[in-house]
């Protein structure tokens, strides 16, 4: 099955519109996060809540991926284990699923290198799920309305299109 038809219908629906860009998108108004990921579960996307304030350690950040994901006991809590259990990960065949994580930008201060290799994991786990016809997502939540990453998984981590612009997230 494909990702997505080519038609006009799949070009307006939020997750293609979304994915065009790569598998991550950030968020700075909580509304418009919440409005995307009411669509997103309302269109049969598993939806995986993270509070990435709690964040403090890299331990914590994979504890946390390993409790709300339901890895394995031997998850071994480092970057190669995170992309294995990515690729493992269960997406419905109709919709996908979703992570979102709220206040990553404060991980991100904490450990800038760790935040963009969990980045550059899922981004490339989405990419390849799409050759299957699996959608992956991550929507970051920040608010730091200047955040930004290097380019992941190829792609570079953009702004979502209703604050594509600066203007809109008040810069």
């Amino acid at each position: 099955m494909a990702a997505f038809s080519d038609d006009a219908t799949d070009w307006r629906r939020l997750d293609f519109r979304l994915l065009q860009n790569g598998a991550i998108s950030m968020y700075f108004n909580a509304d418009i996060l919440a409005e995307d990921t009411h669509w997103l579960q309302s269109n049969g996307y598993l939806l995986d809540f993270f509070d990435c304030t709690t964040w403090r350690s890299e331990r914590e950040m994979h504890d946390s991926f390993a409790q709300v994901l339901a890895f394995p006991s031997y998850y071994g809590r480092n970057m190669a284990a995170l992309n294995d259990c990515l690729s493992d990960l269960d997406i419905p065949d109709e919709g996908g699923r979703a992570l979102v994580l709220a206040g990553f930008d404060t991980f991100a201060a904490l450990h800038p290198t760790t935040a963009w290799d969990v980045l550059d994991v899922v981004a490339s786990n989405s990419r390849r799920m799409l050759l299957f016809g699996k959608r992956l997502l991550m929507l970051i939540r920040s608010s730091n309305p200047d955040l930004r990453f290097e380019p992941v998984g190829g792609c570079p981590v953009t702004w979502n299109p209703q604050e594509w612009l600066n203007s809109s997230r008040g810069l």
